[in-house]
């Protein structure tokens, strides 16, 4: 088990030069941030996806015993917005990683904010 000098970290990525059809694919996005959670050692306890309308972006979560992950997505920018919070043992880290690896973005942002 890794241990952590605070409760849990928060990771912001904006993912930039995302294929636009990769933005715009709600159920691939739900089934791809909840194999992410798993791939970060996160318990899935229920997810939320809407998509704003054909060729629309996606706003979603996944609700996490250790707190969530959430992705905004602006096809028409080719760009999304996620937010990765883990406590616990869980690894956030692997849930980006993951994420990148699938979403495959020309360019990654991340602020790691330490929490509580």
């Amino acid at each position: 088990m890794t241990v952590h000098a605070t409760p849990g970290r928060h990771l912001l990525a904006d993912f930039r030069g995302v294929a636009a059809d990769l933005l715009t694919d709600v159920q691939a996005l739900e089934e791809q941030m909840t194999a992410a959670a798993r791939a970060a050692g996160a318990r899935v306890l229920s997810a939320h996806f809407h998509r704003f309308g054909e060729g629309a972006g996606v706003t979603g979560v996944i609700m996490l015993s250790e707190s969530h992950i959430s992705i905004h997505s602006w096809p028409e920018h080719r760009f999304a917005a996620l937010d990765i919070f883990m406590c616990g043992a869980a690894q956030p880290e692997l849930a980006l990683d993951f994420l990148q690896s699938a979403l495959a973005p020309e360019s990654v942002h991340v602020t790691t904010v330490a929490r509580g």
